[in-house]
């Protein structure tokens, strides 16, 4: 094949024409539409876990219920719309894991990609499941990828079926402490090759692919390029989705994008606990002044999150973005997302992401 088209990715007995997988990006921010729309190109589509049951009647009284019918409701939905490459993105620290775990399993969902938090235990699952899905942790380093890999093999005799290994340019929430941002040495070209040093053992002893993807902040048909050369076998890419009609927040979410400034991207210091990069507004300029102060927490929906010390809600943050209030809410955004000038569909970026790559590797 000519290396002016990108190889497919293998993933087990999966096979995604194009080499391109879409990041799960909560809260609401890609479900089936956007999912479906990737999917039906020939990528992966990523349904996002986190938050999905928002548009529930009962979200707020009956979280976990909520987000189980939402869950089911939307892969059915992705599945309907598209017979491609559908995943879900669920995050470690999310208080109903397993739950949201067990639903995907059991709506036969092709991939579960699994990060924010080391992912030890998730081929567990797979005694209340089935064994088709396809088990994909999210690592910012080679040790977190050698140290799932060994747990998972030791306890379940279970191989990753991939990794993803995203670094400091991604959007949202960060697996990195606020110095390793912009550290060259935490740079994702050197994460890659430590991935793919780690796991290369592992292929060896079980003589099985574990196919790397590469993530955080590729953004062009040129990054794809440098980074399948690099030895990754595909690339995650969230931010550059957002300014896509199928994508599914609202106009003004995707409007944000477009409007960002180089230096409106910045680094905050989310309740989470961890670092998160997002397009700064005056709901985030009003939390480092301390403008903000918790009042209740309606879900308890992450784990690390101790509501009587951070100033606001992120989960309710999130979702009032989600639906165009960016005054009581903010956008999580790649370290790219102000490189976005209009709205395309999602079969127009494919396209656009493909000449680049052409045009790259001619």
């Amino acid at each position: 094949m000519s290396d002016r088209r990108p190889q497919a990715l293998h993933i087990g007995d999966l096979t995604a024409p194009l080499p391109i997988i879409q990041g799960g990006m909560g809260v609401g921010v890609s479900l089936s539409g956007l999912a479906s729309a990737v999917a039906n190109e020939g990528g992966i589509g990523v349904i996002a876990c986190a938050g999905i049951g928002m548009f529930e009647a009962d979200f707020y009284v009956n979280y976990l219920e909520a987000n189980i019918r939402a869950l089911r409701r939307e892969i059915r939905r992705a599945k309907e719309l598209s017979q491609g490459i559908l995943g879900v993105n669920i995050m470690g620290v999310l208080s109903n894991y397993g739950d949201l775990v067990k639903t995907a399993l059991e709506e036969g969902i092709d991939i579960i990609f699994s990060g924010a938090g080391l992912p030890l235990d998730l081929p567990h699952y797979f005694f209340t499941g089935t064994a088709r899905t396809k088990l994909v942790p999210i690592v910012s380093s080679g040790r977190a990828a050698r140290i799932i890999a060994k747990r998972w093999t030791e306890r379940y005799a279970y191989i990753p079926d991939a990794f993803v290994v995203e670094g400091s340019l991604a959007g949202g929430h960060l697996g990195f402490k606020p110095e390793q941002i912009g550290d060259p040495a935490y740079a994702l070209e050197r994460l890659v090759a430590e991935v793919l040093a780690e796991v290369r053992p592992f292929e060896e002893k079980h003589q099985r692919a574990i196919p790397v993807i590469a993530a955080g902040g590729i953004y062009t048909g040129a990054d794809i390029h440098k980074f399948l050369q690099l030895g990754a076998a595909g690339v995650q890419m969230a931010t550059r989705f957002v300014t896509t009609h199928e994508c599914d927040a609202s106009l003004a979410f995707k409007e944000t994008y477009i409007r960002a400034r180089h230096e409106d991207i910045v680094i905050i210091k989310s309740p989470v606990g961890m670092p998160g990069r997002a397009i700064r507004n005056q709901f985030i300029d009003d939390v480092n002044n301390a403008k903000k102060a918790p009042v209740q927490c309606p879900y308890h929906c992450i784990i690390t999150c101790d509501y009587t010390k951070t100033p606001y809600c992120i989960a309710l943050a999130l979702i009032n973005a989600q639906r165009g209030n960016l005054k009581r809410g903010f956008a999580f955004a790649g370290a790219n997302a102000y490189r976005a000038t209009e709205i395309v569909s999602v079969k127009e970026l494919i396209g656009t992401l493909l000449e680049e790559y052409a045009e790259t590797s001619a």
